[in-house]
């Protein structure tokens, strides 16, 4: 794999952004080589410093996949919206006026987004205290108000539940935001 340099640089964000965009996401897509091919499935992922758990079924072809120090690529969706920075008066102005027309193409006719790429390698978690650590992690992100229950729930699922880590060896990061005046937001523009 490889981190390639990012075309848009002027958008490329932190690490920390991208644990940011990682932590609130509701799932990501995990892709691994498949025969030469991507095999990509979407996943309940939680992580913990510089890795991320998911759990799985305990068989199938995804799993076969997942052996361990096996490479993949995993992509994150946080924030996205179409902005809504003018007035009808204003984008009416915009298509009257040659010179503003192309910000219709630049900050009407588009998206803001936030995104966090991960390359790692996978690995299954064996220990009974790691599956359990996994396990609460996820559901403290996915059921926080359930936790209450969650001791019980583990001591009789953990030894049938397969549990994956992704020890995060790069981030990279990215988002298209725009200002109140319509002007995108620079990396640099915290």
């Amino acid at each position: 794999m490889g981190v390639r340099a990012m075309r848009r640089n002027d958008r490329e964000m932190d690490r920390a952004f991208g644990e940011a965009v990682i932590d609130k996401a509701r799932y990501g897509i995990v892709s691994i080589n498949d025969q030469g091919l991507p095999y990509s499935v979407p996943l309940s992922l939680a992580r913990d410093g510089g890795a991320f758990y998911f759990h799985s079924a305990r068989e199938g072809h995804k799993v076969d996949l997942l052996t361990d120090g096996a490479r993949v690529r995993v992509v994150f969706v946080g924030d996205v919206q179409v902005p809504d920075l003018y007035t009808e008066e204003e984008l009416g102005e915009m298509v009257r006026d040659p010179e503003k027309t192309s910000r219709l193409i630049r900050s009407v006719f588009t998206t803001e987004y936030e995104s966090a790429i991960v390359e790692g390698r996978v690995s299954e978690v064996t220990a009974p205290e790691e599956k359990r650590l996994a396990l609460e992690l996820i559901c403290r992100k996915y059921t926080p108000e359930k936790m209450t229950y969650f001791g019980p729930a583990a001591d009789i699922g953990v030894p049938y539940t397969k549990i994956f880590r992704i020890d995060i060896e790069s981030i990279t990061a990215k988002r298209k935001q725009y200002d109140e005046n319509g002007v995108e937001r620079k990396n640099s523009d915290d």
